[in-house]
């Protein structure tokens, strides 16, 4: 019988070792939505870009400076947004962080 369902136990430990000098991404979940597990090296960044989808960021570990349309948040564990299709968006990770995109 197929599972009709995806279960991850701990999320930050997908990631493995966060790269001392890059950006890591990793699809774990590739259905209708998407869900993708982001790790960055300190001072590592997406510049601004948009998503073709509807997307929501879940910081998970670290603190980074998020920018949403013209407005700049400080994201830390815990921190959550949605954003709609085509807004423009960039993270700055300030530490080490481990972050969850979901494309809607």
């Amino acid at each position: 019988m197929e599972k009709s369902y995806q279960f991850v136990q701990d999320l930050a430990e997908m990631a493995g070792a966060i790269p001392s000098d890059s950006i890591l991404s990793r699809t774990f979940y590739n259905g209708e939505d998407k869900a993708i597990l982001f790790a960055f090296a300190a001072g590592q960044e997406l510049s601004e870009h948009t998503a073709s989808r509807p997307a929501i960021l879940h910081f998970l570990q670290g603190e980074a400076r998020l920018t949403l349309g013209g407005d700049e948040f400080h994201a830390q564990p815990g921190t959550w947004a949605h954003m709609p299709a085509q807004m423009a968006h960039s993270i700055y990770a300030q530490t080490p962080v481990i972050m969850l995109l979901y494309l809607v």
